[in-house]
C-alpha cells in the first residue's frame, strides 16, 4: 500500500484540475508503485525538505491561527511530532493540528504559545530535528493622543521632524542607505550662498557625509545637524569643484557626486581715467577686467563703436581728442569705464615748475638737478655751466627727461647750472645755482647682541654731518622703520647727546629678533650702517599638523619643527579638545615623552566616534613657546560600546506593564552611529530572557504590556547600549517588580452631608486591599454629562474631606473610588444631593450707632430673604480692631447688640445675615473711643463694582 503524506494547497477546483488529478492516480502512482516494488527493501532515514522559520503572529490578528510548517523525504515515510521549548506538544488537544508536517495552532496566546519549535521527523532508520524556530507576538501601540510641539522654520530653511514610533514588536527589517535626494551640477555666481541637499533612506537611519573630491571643504561651508544639507557661504573660486555626499550604515553605502561651478559678472581689474597727452605721442590705454567667463573688451569714442580689445594709438593728433568709453562685458553683465583724452601743444614754459633757485649736493656724493618745463610735444634738452656747455662724460650724464645727474662732487663742481628746452613752437631756460655740503658719515656702528627673552639691548649709532645741516637717525627692524611713539614700551633714543643716535631696547621679546640698521639722514645726503639682535628664548610654534592613519582610539600626528629661537627643542607636548568642552587638555601619547627631534607620534586613549583637535607646543630650557594652529577638526573611528548604562531599574506603573528605567549614557561613551539600547528581561526563575531594542539615545525607559503578566510580579532587568559597530556590556540585572492590579473593590458606606450652598462633606469607608495609595471623589451636577465630572483625590489616610465652590440649590451625583499606581478601582454607588439655596443677597441696613456710657448699641433693619434664598435664621457679629481681620464673633437672633467701646483707636463692627445656604453679605461701620458727646455714625458699604459709599452725619 503506498501512503501520500503532506500538504495539499487550498484552491478552486476545476474540471481541469480534476482531469489532472485522475490522471495521476491512474497513471503515475501505479508507476511510483512498481518502481518501489522494484527497489525492494531499499528506504532511507528523513531528508528535510522544509523546516519551520522565526516566525511574528499579529496580536490583533483576525485569522486565529498561525502555522508552522515541516516537511520531509523518507522510505518508509516518516512520523512527525513537535516540541515547544524543549516540551512534546499535545497535538491530541483541539489547539493543535496538523497536516503533513505542518502544526496550526488556533487561536494562538503569547504565554501559552510564544517560544522556540522544533519538528522532530522520524522513521525505522532514525530520528532528525530540525532548526529552532522562534514564534513571537508582534504587538504595535498606538500613537499617545497629546498633541506634539508644533515646529517653526523660515522659509528656505530645512526642518527635521521625528517620529518616535510607539511601543513595539519586531524592529523595523533593517536594509542599506540609499540616496533619494540628489542635488545636481550647479553654477554659482562669485559671493554667492549655495545649498546641497542629500537625503538617505535606510534603516538604521544613514549617517551622511559630505566632502570635496581631492581637496578639503571650503572653510565658509556649514553641514545641518541632520547632514542632509551643506550651505557654502560666500562662495569663491577656489572652491568650484566636484562635492561628494555619502550615506552609510552598518547594511551599506551609497554615494552622489555633482559639480559646482562658480562664475562671476565682470570687474575692473583697471580701467581707464582722465588724460592728457602731448600731440605727437603714443598712447596705451589699458582697461582690463576680471569675469567668468573672461569678459570681452571693446570701446566707444564719442558714442560711436571704436575698437576691440586693447586700445594704442601712435603720433597723437588733436583728431584723436574726445570722450573714450570701454566696456566690458559676459553672460553674467556689463560695465562701463569713461574718460576724457585730451590733446596739448604748447612751447616750453618753467612758469609752473622752475628749477631750485639753491640745489646742495655732498661731497663726493651724487646730485640729480631737475629740468621739467611744461611743454608739447616733448622738448630737446641741453645743459651749460656758467657759459660752458655740458656733454654726457663719466661724471655728467643728461636723461632724457631732461635731468642733470652728476657724480663724485667736488668742489669745482659748485657752479650756475641753465637747462635748455626746445620743440617746434618755441623755447625756453631755467638756471640754479650747486654749493657742496660736509658727506654724512657712520663714525660708531651698532655691533650684534645676543640676548634672551626679556633682557634689555642697546645699539650704538654716531655720526659726522655737515655742520649748517640738522642731523636726523632713523632706525628701521628687517627693513621696516621703527615708531618710537606706538613703541614706546620697548623702544627707546638718545637724544641728550649731539650725533648721537643710540637705542635702546627693553624688555626683549622674540619678535624684536632680527637686523637693525641706523640711517644718519640730513635734507642732502644719508649714511646707514647695520648689526643683528639675536633673541634667545622659547620655540615657536610648530607647523604642518597632519592627522593620519585614524583608529577608534588612537590617530597618528605628524608636523615640522618651528623656530628653536637659538635654544634646541627638548620636548613636544600634544593638547586635544571636542566639542564635549572648550578645554585644550594634555593627550596621552606613544612615545609617552616626544623629544625635542621628533616630528611624529601616535595619540592613544581617545573616544571613539568623537570629533577632535590637536596642537602641539615645544618646550626647551627658556621655557614652553605657544601652540601651533589647530589640526583639522577629525572624527575617530566607531566602536562597540564598552561602558553599561547604570542606575537600572523601574516597576510600577499602569495595569499589566513592566516598567524598566536606567540612566542614559552621555554623548562621548555612543562610540558610533544608530546608537540605542537592548533591554532585557524575564520572570525571575525562567531561563530565556527577553529582548527590545530602543533606537532613541536620549530615552532612559521602557514600558512593557501585556495582559497576561500577572501584577506585582518579579522580574530580573538588565540593559546595554549597541551602535553601528556592535553591542556592549550588559548592565548588572536589577529586580524590579511588574505594575499591581487596580482596586477590584468597592469604598462602603459613602455618606454626603450638605454643609451649605456651595459646600459639602463626603466621608467613606475604606477598602481592605493594601495597595491602595488614596481615593478619588467625583461629582456632577446632574445636568452635566459624567464626562464633566470634576475629581478630587485624598491619601489612604483621610476617611472625609470638603468640596467646596458647588452651584446653589442644584443637585449632584457623588461617588468614591479607590486608586493605585495601576489605576482606578470601581466606584461607589452614586448619591444624589441638593445643595442650599443661596445665602441672602441683601446686607443688613444699620440704622444707628449710639454710644452709652461703655457700651455701644448698633442697630440694623431685619433682612429679607428673596424666593430663592435661604430664610434668615439670625446675624453674625464680628467686633474686630480696624485694620486686622480676626476679633470677637458674637449671634444674635434681634437687629441690635451692644459692643465695648474701644479703648483706644478704632474698631470695625461687621454685620451679616446667617442662614442655612451660609452668610450673606457684610454691612460694617466704624467705631471710636472718643470722648462722649454727638453721636457719630459712619457707615461703609462695599458694593462690588461700583466703589465704596460712605455715609456719616449725626
Amino acid at each position: 500500500m503506498l501512503v501520500l503524506q503532506g500538504t495539499i494547497p487550498f484552491e478552486i477546483i476545476t474540471e481541469q484540475k480534476i482531469t489532472m488529478w485522475l490522471f495521476i492516480y491512474h497513471l503515475i502512482i501505479p508507476c511510483l508503485v512498481s518502481g518501489l516494488a522494484e527497489e525492494g527493501n531499499k528506504g532511507y532515514g528523513p531528508v528535510f525538505e522544509e523546516q519551520p522559520i522565526d516566525t511574528i503572529y499579529p496580536e490583533e490578528s483576525s485569522d486565529g491561527q498561525v502555522s508552522m510548517n515541516c516537511r520531509a523525504r523518507a522510505i518508509p515515510f516518516p512520523t512527525y511530532r513537535w516540541k515547544l521549548n524543549n516540551w512534546d506538544i499535545d497535538l491530541t488537544k483541539d489547539r493543535y493540528s496538523m497536516v503533513g508536517g505542518r502544526l496550526v495552532i488556533n487561536n494562538p496566546e503569547k504565554s501559552r504559545d510564544a517560544g522556540k519549535y522544533v519538528c522532530v521527523v522520524s522513521n525505522i532508520f532514525g530520528t532528525v530535528r530540525s532548526y529552532e524556530a522562534t514564534l513571537s507576538f508582534g504587538y504595535l501601540d498606538p500613537f499617545p493622543p497629546e498633541e506634539r510641539y508644533e515646529v517653526k522654520v523660515r522659509e528656505g530653511v530645512g526642518a527635521v521632524l521625528l517620529c518616535e514610533p510607539p511601543y513595539h514588536y519586531p524592529g523595523a527589517k533593517v536594509y542599506p542607505a540609499d540616496i533619494k535626494v540628489k542635488f545636481k551640477d550647479t553654477y554659482a555666481l562669485l559671493g554667492q550662498n549655495v545649498t546641497l541637499e542629500c537625503f538617505a533612506l535606510g534603516n538604521p537611519v544613514p549617517e551622511l557625509r559630505w566632502s570635496k573630491h581631492l581637496e578639503p571643504m571650503p572653510a565658509s561651508a556649514e553641514i545641518s545637524m541632520s547632514g542632509a544639507v551643506l550651505k557654502i557661504f560666500n562662495i569663491q573660486y577656489e572652491d568650484e569643484g566636484l562635492y561628494e555626499c555619502e550615506a552609510e550604515n552598518y547594511k551599506g553605502k551609497d554615494k552622489h557626486q555633482a559639480r559646482i561651478y562658480v562664475q562671476a559678472a565682470p570687474e575692473w581689474v583697471e580701467h581707464i581715467n582722465d588724460t592728457e597727452k602731448d600731440i605727437g605721442s603714443d598712447l596705451y590705454w589699458p582697461c582690463v577686467a576680471t569675469g567668468k567667463p573672461m569678459p570681452t573688451i571693446r570701446w566707444l569714442k564719442n558714442g560711436a563703436s571704436f575698437r576691440k580689445g586693447e586700445l594704442r594709438i601712435q603720433s597723437l593728433t588733436f583728431d584723436d581728442a574726445g570722450m573714450y568709453q570701454c566696456i566690458a562685458e559676459n553672460t553674467h553683465g556689463i560695465i562701463y569705464a569713461n574718460a576724457e583724452l585730451k590733446i596739448v601743444a604748447s612751447p616750453p614754459t618753467f612758469e609752473l615748475n622752475p628749477m631750485k633757485k639753491k640745489i646742495l649736493a655732498a661731497k663726493g656724493g651724487r646730485v640729480i638737478i631737475e629740468c621739467k618745463p611744461k611743454a608739447a610735444p616733448k622738448p630737446k634738452f641741453s645743459w651749460s655751466k656758467g657759459t660752458e656747455l655740458l656733454v654726457n662724460g663719466s661724471r655728467i650724464r643728461i636723461w632724457d627727461d631732461g635731468s642733470l645727474e652728476i657724480v663724485n662732487i667736488t668742489k669745482l663742481d659748485e657752479g650756475r647750472y641753465t637747462c635748455f628746452a626746445e620743440n617746434n613752437r618755441g623755447k625756453a631756460n631755467s638756471t640754479g645755482v650747486l654749493e657742496m655740503t660736509e658727506a654724512t658719515r657712520i663714525t660708531l656702528a651698532p655691533l650684534n647682541v645676543d640676548v634672551t627673552v626679556g633682557e634689555n639691548a642697546t645699539m650704538q649709532c654716531i655720526a659726522s654731518h655737515d655742520p649748517t645741516l640738522d642731523l636726523t637717525f632713523i632706525w628701521s627692524l628687517n627693513g621696516f622703520v621703527i615708531d618710537f611713539e606706538k613703541e614706546h614700551e620697548h623702544y627707546e633714543r638718545n637724544v641728550m647727546i649731539k650725533s648721537n643716535g643710540e637705542l635702546l631696547i627693553k624688555n626683549v621679546q622674540l619678535r624684536h629678533a632680527g637686523r637693525y640698521t641706523c640711517t644718519a639722514q640730513t635734507i642732502v645726503d644719508n649714511s646707514s650702517a647695520s648689526a643683528d639682535l639675536v633673541v634667545r628664548g622659547p620655540p615657536g610654534p610648530p607647523g604642518g599638523i597632519r592627522v593620519e592613519e585614524i583608529r577608534d582610539t588612537a590617530v597618528a600626528l605628524t608636523w615640522s619643527r618651528g623656530t628653536d629661537n637659538h635654544s634646541p627643542i627638548s620636548k613636544y607636548t600634544i593638547q586635544s579638545k571636542t566639542f564635549l568642552s572648550e578645554e585644550w587638555k594634555d593627550a596621552k601619547t606613544d612615545p609617552s615623552d616626544i623629544e625635542g627631534n621628533m616630528e611624529s607620534a601616535t595619540v592613544v586613549d581617545l573616544i571613539p566616534w568623537m570629533e577632535y583637535e590637536f596642537r602641539i607646543i615645544a618646550t626647551n630650557t627658556l621655557g614652553t613657546g605657544e601652540p601651533s594652529m589647530p589640526s583639522q577638526r577629525i572624527r575617530t573611528e566607531g566602536a562597540p560600546p564598552n561602558v553599561a548604562p547604570s542606575d537600572v531599574g523601574g516597576g510600577g506603573g499602569s495595569n499589566r506593564e513592566l516598567t524598566i528605567t536606567w540612566m542614559p549614557l552621555s554623548r562621548e561613551y555612543h562610540y558610533g552611529n544608530n546608537f540605542g539600547y537592548i533591554v532585557a528581561f524575564k520572570p525571575f526563575g525562567e531561563k530565556e530572557w527577553r529582548r527590545v531594542t530602543v533606537t532613541n539615545p536620549e530615552i532612559g525607559r521602557y514600558v512593557h504590556k501585556d495582559e497576561s503578566m500577572p501584577p506585582s510580579t518579579q522580574y530580573q532587568v538588565k540593559v546595554k547600549a549597541f551602535n553601528n559597530k556592535g553591542d556592549g556590556p550588559f548592565s548588572l540585572t536589577a529586580v524590579i517588580y511588574s505594575a499591581q492590579d487596580a482596586p477590584t473593590e468597592i469604598p462602603t458606606d459613602v455618606s454626603i452631608k450638605v454643609l451649605s450652598s456651595s459646600e459639602m462633606s463626603v466621608s467613606w469607608h475604606h477598602v481592605s486591599d493594601k495597595s491602595v495609595e488614596g481615593y478619588q471623589i467625583r461629582y456632577w451636577a446632574a445636568h452635566d454629562k459624567e464626562a464633566a465630572a470634576q475629581r478630587v483625590q485624598v491619601s489612604n489616610q483621610e476617611y472625609s474631606t470638603k468640596i467646596e465652590n458647588l452651584k446653589p440649590n442644584t443637585r449632584y451625583h457623588v461617588d468614591v473610588s479607590a486608586f493605585n499606581s495601576a489605576g482606578y478601582g470601581p466606584p461607589s454607588r452614586t448619591i444624589d444631593v441638593i445643595t442650599r439655596k443661596a445665602p441672602p443677597s441683601q446686607r443688613p441696613r444699620i440704622i444707628s450707632s449710639v454710644r452709652s456710657g461703655s457700651r455701644y448699641i448698633i442697630t440694623w433693619d431685619h433682612v429679607e430673604a428673596k424666593s430663592n434664598e435661604s430664610a434668615v435664621e439670625g446675624y453674625k457679629v464680628l467686633y474686630r480692631p480696624d485694620g486686622q481681620h480676626e476679633g470677637e464673633l458674637f449671634s444674635t437672633g434681634k437687629h441690635t447688640i451692644e459692643v465695648p467701646v474701644p479703648s483706644d483707636g478704632e474698631y470695625v463692627v461687621e454685620v451679616r445675615a446667617h442662614s442655612e445656604g451660609g452668610d450673606g453679605e457684610v454691612a460694617q461701620i466704624k467705631i471710636s473711643g472718643a470722648a462722649a458727646g454727638v453721636p457719630t455714625l459712619l457707615l461703609v458699604l462695599v458694593v462690588p463694582a461700583l466703589g465704596v459709599l460712605v455715609c456719616s452725619g449725626f
